[in-house]
């Protein structure tokens, strides 16, 4: 008989056997299912004796599927999924009155750029909806979606699976950011002048090339760093107390220019716009409410993108 669909199974275990599966750890599984830990790992346990499996073995922090439920893992997933769809039907969603969560996963610059707006727009059409921001970890961001820990991302274009869905939502330019007063307002940097003078770069990584470090080894160039950091407020704060410059997004370096003094520049080589998308499961299509916050979230970042879009950035003659 088919191990899914046993008399005596306990379903619910099956749905603490996805979660595990998709997360990758017990404490996110029993926060997404809203459960202790000891009850999940007591479901784990329960499950492991049905099949006469491991299921899961622990590397660090983190709980690794064995070849069985790497098998059986799509199987479940195809149930649940079958599950939830006989019982949600129709859905509607009335905005004033719904009360829910919506996770979004997002990176540092984002969240200040996007998260703001995102709430105040919110706040005024369905104040029960509740937002949280996770950092996102590219290398898990098909898992979290899948898993349900994300109900959307906002990222770079990253590759992804054909059950993850996508649309653009924008395109950023990338701007030099230098102190006031530093020599490159003064004339115009070449290629050669920036490559010579000293950097900030920004990246989650300890180590490792950033965007402009690729670019720049296709042509064969190099260039100096002096720091090296986690998040752009900190960078542009290092910048508008030295002599080193930043390359970074133009919305977000328009956010800072005045409180921290910044003289922003065209880059002196061509560097390709990022292009921003927003990121979703395809079971997030039948729940009405994800739908109708996707919906205001790429009606409101054309908005905001198209009024605030930065002015050229032409000097001035002396």
């Amino acid at each position: 008989m088919n191990d899914l669909v046993h008399p005596k199974r306990d379903l619910n275990l099956f749905r603490v056997f996805h979660a595990v599966h998709g997360a990758g750890s017990l404490t996110q599984a029993a926060a997404q299912l809203h459960l202790s830990q000891p009850a999940v790992s007591n479901a784990l346990a329960r499950l492991r004796l049905q099949f006469d499996d491991a299921l899961f073995i622990r590397d660090g922090r983190r709980m690794v599927p064995t070849p069985r439920a790497n098998l059986i893992a799509p199987q479940v997933a195809a149930a649940l999924d079958a599950l939830e769809q006989v019982l949600s039907g129709e859905q509607r969603f009335e905005p004033r009155s719904a009360e829910r969560r919506c996770t979004i996963g997002l990176r540092e610059l984002l969240e200040f750029s996007l998260l703001p707006d995102l709430y105040g727009e919110l706040q005024t059409q369905a104040p029960g909806i509740n937002l949280h921001s996770s950092r996102i970890d590219r290398r898990r961001l098909e898992r979290m979606l899948t898993s349900g820990a994300f109900d959307l991302a906002i990222d770079v274009r990253l590759p992804v699976g054909e059950d993850i869905r996508h649309r653009l939502l924008f395109r950023e330019e990338l701007c030099l950011a230098v102190r006031s007063g530093h020599p490159f307002t003064r004339r115009k940097p070449t290629v050669e002048d920036w490559l010579a003078a000293r950097h900030v770069v920004v990246a989650s990584k300890a180590g490792g090339p950033v965007l402009e470090d690729l670019a720049l080894e296709r042509r064969d160039l190099r260039r100096q760093i002096a720091v090296r950091c986690q998040h752009y407020y900190a960078a542009c704060r290092v910048v508008a107390g030295s002599d080193l410059v930043l390359m970074l997004p133009r919305h977000y370096a328009s956010q800072l220019q005045q409180s921290l003094a910044l003289k922003l520049l065209p880059p002196p080589m061509h560097t390709p716009a990022l292009e921003i998308l927003l990121y979703w499961h395809r079971n997030a299509e039948r729940d009405a409410g994800i739908v109708w916050i996707r919906e205001r979230l790429v009606a409101l970042t054309q908005q905001r993108y198209a009024e605030a879009a930065p002015r050229p950035l032409v000097r001035k003659r002396a």
